[in-house]
């Protein structure tokens, strides 16, 4: 993969994350935080926890910090994959989302 191609597969990914927390803010109470700063988006839950999410250019991976832990993903070539086997990104922040809201929260891409 070029650097290109994965800085638009990544960019694709965080402009999701933002949408999925400005979808969930609107269906329910969760009060979702999100703020962008370049290659990183942090969420932040009304119990003051937060979820962070940030790009490794020269990895060409998508890490994850999350209070179940730090999470590296990987472009398969159909979807990001974790490193470790711990599955699909948008699955998985929507797990340690949940966690972390108290209530299911769900993020697509």
């Amino acid at each position: 993969m070029t650097d290109s191609e994965y800085m638009d597969l990544a960019e694709a990914l965080l402009k999701a994350v933002e949408r999925g927390c400005d979808r969930i803010n609107d269906e329910s109470d969760a009060d979702l935080d999100n703020q962008r700063v370049g290659g990183m988006v942090t969420l932040t839950f009304s119990n003051r926890s937060q979820i962070i999410i940030n790009l490794q250019k020269p990895l060409h991976e998508v890490w994850m910090a999350a209070r179940a832990g730090g999470f590296h993903y990987r472009w398969d070539g159909a979807q990001w994959m974790d490193t470790k086997g711990h599955g699909e990104f948008f699955d998985h922040l929507s797990r340690c989302a949940s966690e972390q809201a108290g209530q299911p929260l769900s993020f697509s891409s």
